[in-house]
This record gives structure tokens, C-alpha cells and sequence, in this order.
């Protein structure tokens, strides 16, 4: 009885049904008889699982039959266990080449690293990198290319640079006519929308958009605004298909099987990134360098911390802030999964305490932080001594716009 109160309790709070523009899933079937009384509950309601569209095969391997394909994938590409490079090839797809997004076609190199050209030891296929001096294929590198397929786990942050390096290859698709193929993924992000609208003159890698730092949208429904707001150089629009997710919508919750980069290990750090990040652009360690990142913050000048850590290199950390200095800070590392998303929204106290408890506070921000903010008055409103109510007040208006216009790229049953 209680395994079955569980149940209920958990589909109250995780939404199992897909709405998309491309088909619907059918509903679940009601598991309790017309008297609601847990007594006569004949069976435990289960909990459909989330179906990411690389998953179809159905849905999309008929697009890629006899043409040449490239794949925009990384270590989050996983089907079933097995990367869905190796189950293409498998399956008799031809794939001709690999392009490799920030942190690499494995996914262990440092934030900011440079990411080389090479080839896959294990099938030999020339991999294409899309992070450091080239962000976007040339009309050389898809040259005999047919379809581009993109399949990446992304975490619904306007900084994460995935979304950026899928707008680079939607531009080269548009240009050089050819197929662009989204395989969507849930974002764990993605029941809620927060934060400052980007300002064109702090566009970057970390910002391309005029969108808040979390946009609340799958990659696929990203994909569909960029292309609708026709946000491609030269407002050009890219042949773009979108297989989507099946039992999920914008409520579900969704626990990434594999981490999508080398310093999000876990959901806590997810859910943290969005606000924690704003921290890179600033003096404050988020614990890169430790078993912990974006889920502890600090620094070495600090006092008013509860939490100490020493940041050393590791992999995806080569050269951590504050290497082997020992850092006061706070911790998240007891906070609870169900409080921090149900939190929904950024919090601006993180920053704002450390800020006016921190020494040297003339030297606490870096260039950098305008970047992440996409926006110069973020930092001028710190600065200033503004509330985190009064600095949210300031983005209403921005934020009221976006979700009218988010509104018309759903693919998927809004929170």
C-alpha cells in the first residue's frame, strides 16, 4: 500500500504526458477504480519513462538512409548504454564525420579549453572541432554532407554553450543547404524562465541571444526560435527537423543518466549552475576543482563562510581559481533535490551577500561577469547596494515579452 501511495504522490509532482507539434502520446491509463480509496487500488501506477528522440529510430532513421550524415554529438549521445554514433554505423547509416562542441566529443576537457581536430579511436572518423578559433563548420567541412544530426544533453542556461554551437552549425546548414536534424532532450531546466534578457552590445559564445539565462526551452524548441526569430546571419533560415521526446513535458522531472559536462556531475549542480555561474565572472572559486563543483562557492579572503575547500587541478579542471589556496565559503552539498528546483528562479543572495561581505570589492568583478549577465546592469545594481527584489523588478518587462514569444516555439506542454 504505501509503494502505491508513493506512486501517486510522485505522479502528482513528475507530468508524464508529451504534447508536441509533430504528434501526441497518449495518455496514461487510469490505475484507481471510480472509488478513490487507496483499499481497492488493483495495481501500482507506473511511471512512464521519458523517450529522447534519439531513442525514435522509427521517427528518423528513414530521414538518414542513403545520405551522408554529420553528427553534432558529445558523451551525452547515449542510447540504450551504446553511443549513437556506433549504433548508426551499426544500423548501416552512413556517417562521415563528427563535429565536437566545448569540453570535446568525450566530454573531458576544461571549460574554455581549445578542442582540436582529430579522429575517434574507435571508428576512425574525422572529428571536427566547433570550440576555440572555429565555431562553425565551413561549406569545406560539409562538403558531400547530406544531413546534419545534433544530439547533446543541454542543462537550459543562456551560457551553456551548446545552444551556441548548434546556432554556428543551423547558419553553416542554411548557407550550404543542407539538413539539419535536432534529436531533443529534456531540459532539467526547463520549469522555469528567469533572469536579465541579453543586451546586444554583451553578445558572445556565452550569449547569442536576446533571451533571459534560463530560457526554459528543450534545444529542439531553441532551435525553432532561432530559426522563427530568423536570429542566423543574415537572416537566413535553416531546413530544420525536430524529433521530439515522448512522455515529457515542461513539469517533468528529469535526472540526466550521463553528466553533460565535466563540472555538472549531479542534478544539485544543475539546478544550481544557473545562478552559481554568475560566480565565474567574479574573484568567488564555485569549487572548481573539487569533487564539488557548482555546488560549493568561495574564496580565500572571505570570513563569513561555513564551508572550507582547497581547489587542485582535476580532469575538466586543469588549472582550478584559487589552486591550493584554501577557500571559506558555503555548501550545498545537504540541500535538498525536491527545495532547490522547486525554488524556480535565480538567486541573486548568493552574490549579493558575498559581495558586501567581501574585502577589495573594487576588484570582485571581472570583465567577464558583464558576458554571463549579458547585460552591464547587473553588476551597476550590485554595486549600487539594490535588493534581489528590486534588481528582479527590473527584468518584468523583459521577461513578460520573452515567454509571449517562447510561447509560439513549444513543442511541448508549458509549466
Amino acid at each position: 500500500m504505501f509503494k502505491n501511495l508513493f506512486s501517486i504522490l510522485l505522479l502528482s509532482f513528475i507530468s508524464v504526458n508529451c504534447h508536441s507539434t509533430q504528434e501526441n502520446a497518449g495518455n496514461l491509463s487510469d490505475a484507481l477504480s471510480s472509488d478513490s480509496s487507496l483499499q481497492i487500488i488493483e495495481k501500482p501506477v507506473e511511471i512512464q519513462e521519458v523517450i529522447v528522440g534519439a531513442s525514435r529510430f522509427e521517427a528518423y532513421l528513414g530521414l538518414l538512409e542513403g545520405k551522408s550524415v554529420a553528427m553534432v554529438v558529445n558523451q551525452t549521445s547515449v542510447v540504450d548504454g551504446e553511443h549513437l554514433v556506433d549504433l548508426l554505423l551499426s544500423k548501416g547509416i552512413q556517417v562521415k564525420k563528427i563535429f565536437a562542441p566545448e569540453h570535446g566529443f568525450r566530454g573531458d576537457a576544461d571549460a574554455g579549453a581549445t578542442i582540436k581536430n582529430g579522429h575517434d579511436s574507435k571508428t576512425g572518423l574525422p572529428i571536427i572541432s566547433l570550440y576555440g578559433k572555429n565555431k562553425k563548420p565551413s561549406s569545406s567541412h560539409l562538403m558531400g554532407i547530406d544531413v546534419v544530426l545534433f544530439d547533446i544533453q543541454d542543462v537550459g542556461a543562456r551560457f551553456y554553450t551548446y545552444i551556441s554551437s548548434m546556432h554556428y552549425v543551423m547558419e553553416a546548414c542554411a548557407e550550404n543547404r543542407k539538413a539539419f536534424i535536432v534529436l531533443d532532450r529534456p531540459n532539467p531546466n526547463g520549469h522555469y524562465v528567469d533572469g536579465p534578457i541579453l543586451k546586444k552590445s554583451q553578445k558572445s559564445f556565452v550569449g547569442m541571444h536576446k533571451v533571459p539565462i534560463v530560457h526554459g526551452m528543450t534545444v529542439g524548441e531553441y532551435a525553432q526560435m532561432v530559426n522563427g526569430e530568423r536570429w542566423l546571419k543574415n537572416r537566413v533560415e535553416c531546413d530544420l527537423t525536430i524529433i521530439t521526446c515522448k512522455n515529457y513535458d515542461h513539469t517533468t522531472f528529469y535526472d540526466l543518466p550521463i553528466k553533460p559536462s565535466p563540472n555538472l556531475p549531479n542534478i544539485r549542480s544543475i539546478y544550481l549552475y544557473p545562478s552559481l555561474c554568475l560566480f565565474e565572472g567574479t574573484v568567488v572559486s564555485v569549487g572548481r576543482g573539487t569533487p564539488t563543483p557548482f555546488q560549493i562557492y568561495g574564496h580565500p579572503n572571505y570570513k563569513e563562510g561555513t564551508f572550507k575547500f582547497r581547489p587542485k587541478p582535476t580532469s575538466g579542471a586543469s588549472k582550478p581559481k584559487h589552486n591550493g589556496k584554501k577557500c571559506t565559503g558555503f555548501s550545498f552539498l545537504e540541500e535538498d533535490i525536491t527545495t532547490l528546483r522547486e525554488k524556480r528562479e535565480l538567486n541573486l543572495d548568493y552574490l549579493i551577500d558575498f559581495y558586501e561581505n567581501m574585502p577589495n570589492k573594487n576588484k570582485f568583478f571581472t570583465s567577464f561577469f558583464k558576458k554571463l549577465a549579458g547585460t552591464t546592469q547587473l553588476e551597476q545594481q550590485i554595486k549600487a547596494g539594490l535588493s534581489a527584489k528590486e534588481i528582479r523588478a527590473t527584468w518584468e518587462e523583459g521577461l513578460m515579452e520573452f515567454k509571449m514569444m517562447r510561447d509560439q516555439y513549444l513543442l511541448y506542454k508549458d509549466f
